[in-house]
């Protein structure tokens, strides 16, 4: 667990619905400073620039290893080379996640803090675990209310963070705005790339020669963690056995 992070006793684990929803922006809330660009539609880079001049060093970019999360790395260390990135462990996650979490470190120089899924949970839990599935006892915890813990305590002490959400990914996500409050953790949500579309991303990524995950290559287009994720087009391969749609990160 990152060493900043709050101990579990302070982080109180949350229930999410199974039908998660990214949180709408709330036409009340002022945007913070007086950006001089278009924030609705504004060009991705834009949006990091002034998601850095407004919120940074209070900034986070949270980060899961998938192909939008290379390109916002990519992006943005170009803008702020000092940005701060961190990522979720639920215990469960890809070989190939691995690979190229280690390629992104030593490309950019850079350290991705972890949190643990796991440091949050009960050791009545955690007995249970299989090396297969570290959530054997509590299949939902992977993905629940043990990640949303860990997601608070990333964003304990931050203004913003940035996430890699598209529209196109999902009917859950077609409302995302680039910039949005997002009322459940109580802070500022970025998503630059939210107008995007999947030929976008992976023209930047060529472009740019950025590393990306393998397992985009072989058929899956969202990847979380192995016992939830199959090859599929958007979102299809996520939770294709049930009706879930999102985890509790977004809802």
């Amino acid at each position: 667990m990152n060493p900043n992070a709050t101990p579990e006793s302070t982080i109180e684990p949350v229930e999410f619905a199974e039908e998660a929803t990214t949180p709408l922006f709330d036409s009340a809330l002022e945007i913070p400073g007086s950006p001089s660009i278009d924030l609705v539609n504004g060009p991705a880079e834009e949006i990091l620039r002034y998601a850095v001049e407004q919120f940074h060093p209070r900034l986070y970019v949270a980060s899961s290893f998938q192909k939008e999360a290379s390109v916002i790395l990519d992006m943005l260390l170009k803008i702020e080379p000092n940005a701060r990135f961190f990522t979720i462990d639920t215990g469960n996650l890809f070989p190939e996640t691995f690979d190229v979490w280690r390629k992104i470190e030593e490309r950019y120089d850079v350290k991705i803090d972890v949190y643990n899924a796991t440091d949050f949970a009960p050791a009545s839990i955690l007995a249970q675990s299989t090396p297969e599935n570290t959530w054997a006892g509590e299949p939902d915890a992977c993905c629940g209310k043990y990640k949303v813990a860990a997601l608070q305590a990333a964003l304990l002490n931050v203004d913003a963070w940035i996430t890699g959400l598209r529209r196109e990914q999902a009917h859950t996500r077609a409302e995302t705005r680039k910039v949005q409050w997002d009322a459940k953790n109580d802070r500022w949500k970025i998503c630059p790339l939210a107008d995007w579309t999947e030929k976008d991303v992976w023209n930047y990524l060529s472009a740019n020669d950025v590393p990306y995950n393998e397992l985009h290559d072989r058929g899956y287009s969202s990847i979380g963690c192995t016992t939830c994720t199959q090859p599929g087009d958007g979102r299809e391969g996520r939770w294709a056995d049930s009706e879930k749609t999102e985890c509790g990160l977004h809802g």
